[in-house]
């Protein structure tokens, strides 16, 4: 838990402030940079575990009260039973955050009014726990602390392995890095931090994973471009894409980064490869983070602001030898790290998006060179995001080859759904890749 020298009632207004935006249809980012700076990291803390246990602590508030009290009490309330539901993941006693909570609505004039209630409430709760926690056992959004359209659409697509995607999606992810192969090995940063004490394991080819998340100023090397923050399902993409693609003679390597922001396969790319790389991102300030992100490592890339399936208006007319295509998706394969986009998601974002993933396909499969690849991918583990949307493209484009591996990974240390060799043994995130060439021009045609 993040320390402060703020007492824990602080702490949990804050924090009942991120769960409260987050229910109204805000996400954590803007609703963390309204709290107080020095509150922030304990508020995060806080509200990210109550937000992985939100429907559990949703399904014990109605058995306490059947009518819920005004949004900022119930947040508050709903906060305090998240964290203590379990002695095993209470970040304090039970006792200490109940008397802080309490502590909380009495001071804060938006929950004052709610003080008798909320404490009637906490004080039932610690005196009847287990037979309140029994009665909401049934509840499947109390039992996986997912929205109930969430839990049958994982069921439907991965009927094997649902139940393991929702237990891993509920489990802080670890912190991972890539190593910059232009610096220096994986295998020689990993010895120079385990000498210096810093405690990390190998993953895939490039990434360290520490065995305690820490603040990235105290990595050495990071303000140096020594390593960059990068999930290992990730960090697969600029070798998958790079794997035994070769530049034509006389040139380098064209690669396009569609929807590229915040930058890291991107300066994986030029981390891997002599290459010319294009960076595109629609919104300006996500755009500019490349830029951050590109010059910490000293690496070099055209940057340009535009929608990728509006072709005429950036493209120079030039093909592409390889073309990223990261596309815009749920995020449902990475909400151990962002527990609020469960709970902000709708089940017709799915269609919604796999749409806009479909427009993007097509939009970008011409600009890609004979011989070239592009290689798809999503942070999503929903099959209409993954291999659905890939079958339905290589079914009006019968002349891209696909190689279906590594398909769909799923989150967390128990690996994958679909073989694949190299692939990282330890924990990442859940994520989707297939890899489509394009056949080379016959000999005497034009390229």
């Amino acid at each position: 838990m993040a320390t402060t020298t703020d007492p824990l009632w602080r702490q949990l207004q804050a924090a009942a402030t991120v769960v409260a935006a987050v229910r109204a249809g805000t996400s954590t980012t803007p609703a963390l940079a309204r709290v107080e700076a020095r509150l922030r990291p304990a508020a995060q803390a806080l509200a990210f575990q109550a937000l992985r246990r939100l429907g559990r602590a949703e399904a014990l508030r109605r058995q306490l009260a059947r009518r819920a009290p005004p949004p900022a009490a119930d947040a508050l309330l709903c906060t305090a039973l998240a964290l203590t539901w379990r002695d095993d993941e209470a970040p304090y006693a039970p006792f200490t955050l109940v008397d802080q909570a309490v502590e909380a609505a009495k001071r804060q004039p938006a929950t004052a009014a709610q003080g008798s209630f909320v404490n009637a409430c906490l004080r039932r709760f610690l005196r009847e726990r287990e037979a309140l926690v029994a009665a909401t056992d049934a509840d499947p959004v109390a039992r996986w602390n997912h929205p109930a359209w969430w839990i049958e659409q994982l069921r439907r697509d991965h009927p094997q392995d649902w139940q393991a995607i929702l237990a891993a999606s509920d489990v802080p992810g670890p912190m991972t890095l890539r190593v910059n192969a232009r610096r220096a090995t994986r295998d020689a940063v990993l010895r120079d931090w385990q000498a210096a004490g810093i405690a990390c394991a190998p993953v895939g080819a490039h990434g360290l994973v520490l065995a305690q998340p820490r603040p990235v100023h105290e990595l050495p090397g990071f303000a140096d471009g020594l390593v960059s923050v990068q999930d290992a399902a990730a960090q697969l993409a600029a070798p998958l894409l790079l794997d035994g693609l070769a530049p034509p003679v006389g040139r380098r390597l064209r690669l396009l980064d569609a929807c590229a922001a915040p930058g890291g396969k991107t300066a994986h790319l030029l981390e891997l490869a002599d290459a010319e790389v294009w960076a595109l991102e629609v919104d300006a300030a996500r755009a500019a983070r490349i830029g951050d992100t590109l010059g910490r490592l000293q690496l070099q890339a055209r940057v340009v602001t535009a929608d990728a399936a509006e072709v005429g208006a950036w493209w120079d007319g030039v093909p592409f030898d390889g073309i990223l295509l990261d596309a815009p998706c749920t995020a449902s394969g990475i909400v151990r790290r962002h527990p609020d986009v469960r709970w902000l998601r709708r089940r017709e974002d799915v269609p919604q998006l796999a749409a806009q993933q479909a427009r993007l396909l097509q939009a970008l499969w011409p600009l890609l060179a004979p011989g070239g690849r592009l290689l798809y991918c999503t942070c999503s583990v929903f099959r209409a995001e993954g291999e659905a949307q890939v079958r339905a493209f290589v079914a009006h484009n019968t002349a891209a080859r696909w190689t279906p591996g590594p398909g769909h990974l799923r989150p967390g240390i128990a690996g994958r759904t679909d073989p694949l060799p190299d692939n990282p043994a330890g924990d990442h995130d859940g994520f989707y890749y297939a890899r489509l060439d394009k056949p080379a021009a016959p000999d005497g045609a034009p390229a």
